[in-house]
């Protein structure tokens, strides 16, 4: 009996995970959506740096005052050669994210974003020579073709916003590769992520807003009508992007890797449906095949991964490729925690 009680609270603790992530997910996307277009407050460089500062604050909150998770100690010459690279590249993924739902939307923004197994396979086999599965180049295949399908059949495509949304993959991808070398010996969480990238972050951001974008904002402070609430919507969704990292944090913990997969690829549907019912913007029938092709490779690829994770270490698979020494000391340290390329 108390087996079975652990066994359903384990089950509903699963649930309750996935739900609060993905409300907290699909919420920042359309709340994001919605300020740049019903609030015309067309600054994504601005949006990002709130969103920064938010997470910045929150995660000092969680860690120094609430004490709600350890810090992971890193020595100061580490945080200017290691976490300064990452957060440039964690800055510019999440600005070209903020700019792509700027002219795109929300359906064809979260479809480009699954191209990311794709990117992040293909750069570790360009820069990296690493070799992959057969199965692993398999499971690209349904991911690009869905992203292909998908980009031709777009009726509100946009080629800035199309070429931000891919680039953006790349950015996810390269932080992702970097993380190899970069954080090896640190086993970084979604909060302390957060909490050595995001003031590095809006370090790097600040003035770029403030120089592009600074006169806009103040334009838009002197001649928007409803400035409170605008402004409240806002600064709440900065909030909310905390919220969606330390969400992160408990799904995680909460879910096995083929249940985190299956629910992020899950999540982006009901993203897509969420964005349609809000903004109504028009999905042809063969936009949303394309879409569902390619979460479906992206589940294949997510189940193919955990197979091949499962592997006994004795029994390598045989490869035509003959072994590269690796370069240094670095690249014998396997990724940090693939399954964190999901913050905000």
């Amino acid at each position: 009996m108390e087996e079975t009680r652990l066994c359903q609270w384990s089950v509903i603790r699963s649930l309750l995970a996935v739900l609060q992530w993905w409300g907290f997910n699909v919420t920042v996307v359309v709340m994001n959506k919605w300020i740049f277009q019903k609030l015309d407050f067309k600054f994504p460089l601005t949006v990002s740096c709130v969103h920064f500062i938010c997470s910045a604050i929150g995660a000092y909150m969680v860690i120094k005052v609430l004490r709600l998770k350890p810090l992971i100690a890193v020595e100061p010459e580490d945080r200017w050669k290691r976490i300064f690279p990452m957060s440039f590249v964690f800055c510019i993924n999440i600005v070209l994210g903020n700019v792509s739902l700027r002219y795109i939307p929300v359906s064809f923004m979260q479809t480009i974003k699954s191209f990311t197994p794709a990117t992040t396979v293909f750069l570790q086999w360009l820069v990296w020579r690493k070799s992959f599965d057969w199965r692993i180049w398999a499971s690209l295949i349904p991911i690009v073709g869905g992203i292909l399908l998908t980009s031709v059949t777009e009726l509100s495509f946009n080629m800035l916003g199309f070429c931000a949304a891919l680039f953006g993959c790349l950015a996810t991808s390269t932080k992702t590769i970097l993380a190899e070398s970069l954080l090896h010996g640190y086993k970084f969480d979604s909060i302390n992520t957060v909490y050595y990238m995001a003031p590095f972050a809006t370090m790097i951001l600040g003035l770029p807003a403030a120089l592009l974008e600074g006169n806009g904002v103040i334009e838009w402070l002197h001649t928007h009508e409803t400035l409170v609430p605008s402004l409240t919507i806002i600064f709440s969704s900065g909030v909310l992007a905390f919220c969606l990292n330390f969400s992160i944090f408990y799904v995680i913990h909460s879910t096995t890797a083929v249940t985190f997969n299956v629910a992020g690829n899950l999540k982006v549907a009901v993203a897509v449906l969420v964005s349609w019912m809000i903004f109504k913007n028009p999905i042809s029938g063969m936009n949303a095949v394309g879409c569902g092709v390619t979460l479906v490779g992206c589940t294949f690829y997510g189940y193919i991964r955990h197979l091949l994770s499962q592997q006994l270490p004795g029994t390598p698979r045989a490869s035509k490729t003959p072994p590269r020494t690796p370069r240094g000391r670095m690249e014998l340290q396997p990724l940090v925690n693939d399954k964190l390329d999901d913050k905000v």
